[in-house]
């Protein structure tokens, strides 16, 4: 039976399902493994299933001339050196799709929670400070009517722009290429346009060198006083010392964030400020995108180690060699 090495405790459901095809090693504590521990479960294994919290650099990639696949846990992958893998035979495989309506679900999640004060009308009430109604009390932004602006017209993006039409929004994209966005009346505008205009902002792209500090310091000037951003795309792609600063000087009206530049660590700063909603990276957390999440990357690293494309291949040329 081929082995496969996991990085993380997965849910059970995915583990049973691994069980059928592997002899599995994996890692049951509640952390994250240390370089020496990944190289030593990678030179026992035919693939690797881990997660983006994991870097897999070339250092790991060459420790084991069997290995075959890493199958990352996440849609995501620039926790991997793909050009090494690559340059290597080894397939390098994501997931996904799965995740791409719950991932929509929390960036509205965040949005309608940072423009209604949810969580601090929340706190306030569960400190027995609600003393009844009153016409100034946790008054936040309508949404109805409102322009969302998405950065990054994938499938996510998609997904996010789609859930506006319940609000009678207006909906304006940015995407590196030339899209549509089936099912609604949105249009594709230039990047700084978006900025200027959008009441809300979602980011919902992939981290590369391109999209690094893609919000920055200049963005944050051109946005309105009363925009919101909201970020479940990679922490990295908003500059968070820049964010703070647009926060605490009213260059922006709030920020709701699942993903952090320097994850998990937080800006400090940030945690702070009461017009910043903060979650634990959750996008993908439902119970069942986070099986179907795991099927697809056993999936993925059995079908490798086979010399069957996988379904989620980030580098198919290297099947060739198995054919």
């Amino acid at each position: 039976m081929k082995k496969l090495f996991v990085t993380r405790e997965l849910p059970e459901e995915v583990i049973d399902y691994m069980n059928k095809y592997f002899e599995v090693k994996i890692n049951m504590e509640d952390r994250l493994l240390i370089k020496d521990e990944i190289i030593e479960g990678t030179k026992w294994a035919d693939a690797v299933l881990c997660t983006l919290a994991d870097k897999i650099d070339r250092e790991i990639l060459t420790c084991n001339p069997n290995l075959k696949c890493v199958s990352n846990y996440a849609v995501g992958y620039n926790n991997i050196d793909v050009k090494e893998a690559t340059e290597l035979g080894i397939a390098v495989c994501n997931t996904p799709d799965v995740l791409t309506e719950a991932t929509a679900d929390i960036a509205w999640c965040l949005l309608l929670a940072v423009a209604r004060k949810i969580v601090l009308s929340d706190t306030y009430t569960r400190e027995g400070k609600f003393k009844g109604w009153k016409p100034t009390l946790f008054c936040g932004q309508e949404i109805s009517g409102k322009t969302l602006g998405v950065i990054g017209a994938g499938r996510i993006g998609k997904a996010v722009a789609r859930r506006a039409s319940g609000f009678n929004m207006k909906v304006i994209y940015s995407n590196r290429s030339k899209t549509t966005i089936d099912g609604i009346i949105a249009k594709q505008v230039e990047f700084y346009d978006l900025l200027e205009q959008s009441d809300f902002i979602s980011l919902n792209l992939p981290y590369t060198k391109e999209t690094h500090h893609l919000i920055s310091k200049n963005e944050f000037k051109i946005m309105k006083n009363s925009a919101i951003v909201i970020n479940t795309a990679r922490g990295a792609c908003i500059d968070e010392e820049s964010l703070l600063d647009a926060l605490k000087n009213g260059e922006i009206a709030g920020a709701g964030l699942d993903v952090y530049e320097h994850e998990p660590e937080i800006c400090s700063g940030l945690i702070a400020l009461d017009n910043v909603v903060l979650l634990p990276h959750i996008g993908s957390a439902t119970t069942e995108t986070r099986n179907n999440m795991g099927f697809m990357a056993v999936d993925n690293a059995r079908d490798a180690i086979y010399g069957k494309m996988p379904k989620a291949i980030i580098n198919p040329e290297v099947m060739n060699k198995y054919r």
